[in-house]
């Protein structure tokens, strides 16, 4: 017998590991998610049984639903809807000659449908809340056309268009009414598919667009190409990754100015167009049968073998391993110089598409990976479209708010033609294209003309959202550290946004539009799912709506800025002019007299210089930007680009996301506790317990660097005091007007007092250092009498 208990277990099979996955990688089968852009539409098709659940994503939003029935006539019965709209919104957007109508447009054509006798069904009203949701189903098959109609949202206005989200549920899961692809860019010239764990070669003409998928997500897929003219020599140089890195400075090129792959002679064979991704492998070979051996799996089917048996046609000889652009593949080296590898990011329709710079000879992988984390231990298949060199298609890459948002791609804003014709060292910044610097100045110009005379820059990336309804002001004052309640119509503050913990959400500047109405300007996507989650919780009757799209933005800063646009701007008798208006406060005008084009002008900048913003419809954009170019060269106008704007910053000790604070960085510790009035706000608000616990004990203190020293500085760099790191660099720059290499830095509150000695290391940060000596925060005019004056 045995002489002890038996030990104790827990009953039952094991559990599976518990992960948290996106939305949209974790739909039931025979569930589909279709988002419909503010002022855009969508077309569906539906089967007998089919539930559908359109949502009102931002709240305000009306929704016109077209059914066609299999007879190509408006047919709202398929839904069990009466048709109690003429479709005067989806006319009017099918009549704008938006881009991205022309599909639908098209469609509607190739259905026969007469537009002129269409009928819909309307849903949702300007005051309808966020989420509000209505559901139908399909008694027969059709087609549906959704549209979110929309008008131009005056500067200052509020009425912007949102977008909807359409679920649809199938009533046989088995069934697939829509490709597993997105729709084609355009008329493809190949439709090539990549099946799992193989490999196919393929053939692109200089110009023309490769398109190369992932179709279930998670799947990674290697890239070779060579010069079609170089194997007719007989000469084999293929896509060389050390090559393209050396040359492109960095890790795999992008859209943009650090686009191209090159072979080892540095011809360059493509060019990134589109990225959807944006997460790729840095190992750069394909996998090999050595590698399958030495973890135990002899003879694997790997991709080396199979680009081998692919290429045998065109004359290239095999190889034991091929370098390859490995798209959608997730390693890296980390901090230790280790390699590591995890899941793909990549969704289901993730997409590269790459322009051929040359004839090449191209070869595609489905990686045959089922040993690792690499395809997400399940290798699916890749697809490969090609497009005419005619086609035109953006630079861009895609954003999400959060990781369950639909992608957004880069776009141009409003005033991109006229900056396009002056520089094209432009630049992704949070999903939209601004100039790094211009061709005819450069950064330390732009920076002198910022400081003595005036500049104009694109700031259009700034995220706006429109809070209205009679609870905004209770929303507001809830979510912001600034006391919200102080602010006069027409007045603006800066304010942080924090979470619980006193982390920072984002810093940005309130407008008060009305009693109920206020504007957020912000740098983050996620404050208007913050706002709105917040609004849901506390049970508030506001509507919380991104405008970004509908109100963009140019900055004219510098001590003539005002001069300047007193030649500009038309202001009627209620509202200031350029003269009056106050520091912090804006005014609604008009460009040049009473029936210009209309504007919303603030006195805000990031440069700490006198300045302003105008801020107009997209449409007007170019107007704008030329009536005050026309008045520049009186005052030595000179447009401006980032370069600039951070030298200027940072000099001024203006804090940047990502940079100088995080989530993880309170307002005191990025250097802007005049944004927490504690004992001056009488309310509540989100943080205000942190803070008040972080304020008594503090253990950083965000101050200035000046460094003795013309070795550059940067984000990151740590700080120390002999052996021990007390500090980080969170930006730096080269002072031009101060002739030093100046720096924002966090350090522990022990060593943060204005003169102590420190040093900032490079290397291992023991290595080398520079001497360095902490100042107060702002190196340019800290009492910032050059923006009041």
């Amino acid at each position: 017998m045995l002489d002890h208990a038996y030990p104790t277990v827990i009953p039952g099979p094991p559990r599976p590991a518990r992960t948290i996955l996106p939305q949209g990688l974790t739909l039931p089968r025979g569930t589909e998610r279709y988002s419909i852009a503010g002022t855009g539409a969508l077309v569906v098709a539906v089967r007998s049984g089919d539930r559908l659940r359109l949502v009102n994503d931002e709240g305000g939003q009306p929704a016109e639903v077209l059914a066609i029935g299999s007879d190509r006539l408006s047919d709202p019965a398929l839904l069990g809807l009466s048709a109690d709209s003429d479709g005067a919104g989806l006319k009017a957007l099918l009549a704008s000659g938006k881009p991205s109508m022309a599909r639908i447009r098209k469609a509607l054509e190739a259905s026969g449908l007469d537009l002129s006798g269409l009928r819909a069904s309307r849903f949702f009203a300007s005051d309808s809340p966020a989420k509000t949701t209505v559901e139908f189903t399909a008694s027969r098959d059709g087609q549906l056309v959704i549209a979110a109609p929309g008008g131009d949202m005056a500067p200052d206005g509020q009425d912007t268009a949102t977008p909807l989200t359409l679920w649809i549920t199938r009533a046989d899961p088995m069934v697939k009414l829509r490709s597993e692809l997105p729709d084609p860019l355009a008329d493809p010239l190949q439709d090539i598919r990549i099946h799992s764990a193989t490999a196919q070669a393929y053939l692109v003409k200089a110009g023309e667009y490769l398109q190369i998928l992932d179709v279930d997500g998670r799947q990674c897929t290697d890239f070779q190409c060579f010069s079609a003219r170089k194997l007719d020599k007989g000469i084999q140089n293929p896509l060389d990754v050390t090559a393209t890195r050396s040359f492109m400075g960095h890790a795999y090129p992008m859209p943009g100015l650090h686009a191209k792959y090159y072979d080892q002679d540095f011809t360059p064979l493509v060019e990134v167009i589109q990225d959807t991704c944006g997460r790729h492998d840095a190992f750069a070979a394909a996998c090999y049968a050595k590698y399958y051996d030495d973890i135990g799996y002899p003879g694997h089917v790997n991709c080396t073998e199979n680009f081998n048996a692919a290429l045998a046609d065109h004359g290239v000889d095999p190889r034991g391993a091929w370098m390859a652009a490995n798209f959608f593949f997730n390693t890296g080296v980390d901090d230790h110089g280790v390699m590591f590898a995890d899941e793909p990011w990549s969704r289901p329709g993730d997409y590269v598409l790459l322009r051929a710079m040359t004839d090449i000879v191209c070869v595609s992988s489905a990686c045959p990976d089922d040993t690792s984390a690499a395809n997400g231990w399940n290798p699916t298949d890749i697809h490969i479209r090609t497009y005419a060199a005619d086609q035109k298609f953006s630079r861009a890459v895609a954003i999400r708010a959060t990781p369950d948002s639909e992608p957004k791609m880069t776009k141009e804003t409003g005033f991109h033609d006229r900056i396009s014709n002056l520089t094209r060292n432009l630049v992704e910044y949070k999903g939209y294209w601004l100039a790094n610097s211009f061709s005819q100045a450069g950064e330390i110009e732009e920076y002198h003309a910022a400081r003595t005379k005036s500049v104009v820059m694109d700031l259009s990336a700034l995220r706006k959202f429109e809070i209205t309804g009679p609870d905004a002001e209770a929303l507001m004052q809830y979510t912001l550290t600034r006391d919200v309640k102080k602010l006069t119509p027409g007045q603006i503050v800066y304010s942080a946004m924090c979470y619980p913990h006193g982390g920072m959400v984002d810093d940005g500047t309130i407008f008060r539009m009305g009693r109920d109405n206020f504007r957020w300007v912000c740098g983050d996507d996620y404050c208007g799912p913050w706002l709105r989650e917040q609004a849901e919780k506390a049970g508030l009757n506001v509507l919380i709506r991104d405008s970004t799209d509908q109100l963009h933005n140019l900055a004219v800063q510098g001590p003539e800025s005002r001069e300047l646009l007193k030649k500009v701007i038309w202001t009627p008798p209620h509202q200031p002019t350029m003269a009056e208006l106050g520091w912090f406060r804006f005014t609604v005008g008009r460009i040049g007299h009473e029936h210009g084009v209309p504007v919303v002008v603030s006195r805000t900048g990031y440069t700490g210089e006198l300045g302003y913003e105008v801020w107009c419809h997209p449409k007007h954009a170019g107007e704008v930007f030329d009536a005050i170019w026309e008045q520049g060269p009186e005052h030595g106008l000179k447009p401006m680009g980032l370069l600039a704007l951070d030298m200027l910053r940072i000099e001024a000790g203006l804090i940047f996301a990502g940079y100088d604070f995080s989530d993880q960085t309170d307002p005191f510790e990025a250097g802007i506790g005049f944004t927490v009035p504690l004992k001056g706000k009488t309310d509540d608000f989100i943080g205000r317990d942190a803070l008040i616990r972080r304020k008594d004990h503090p253990m950083h203190k965000f101050v200035g660097l000046d460094i003795d020293s013309s070795i550059p500085v940067g984000h990151g760099d740590c700080i120390h005091i002999g052996r021990a790191q007390i500090g980080v660099v969170t930006s730096a720059t080269r002072s031009p007007i101060l002739g030093k290499t100046i720096a924002l830095a966090r350090v522990d509150v022990a060593h943060a007092e204005p003169g102590t000695a420190v040093e900032v290391g490079k290397l291992d940060g023991h290595q080398k250092r520079l001497p360095a000596t902490i100042v107060t925060l702002s190196h340019y005019d800290p009492k910032k009498t050059r923006p009041q004056s």
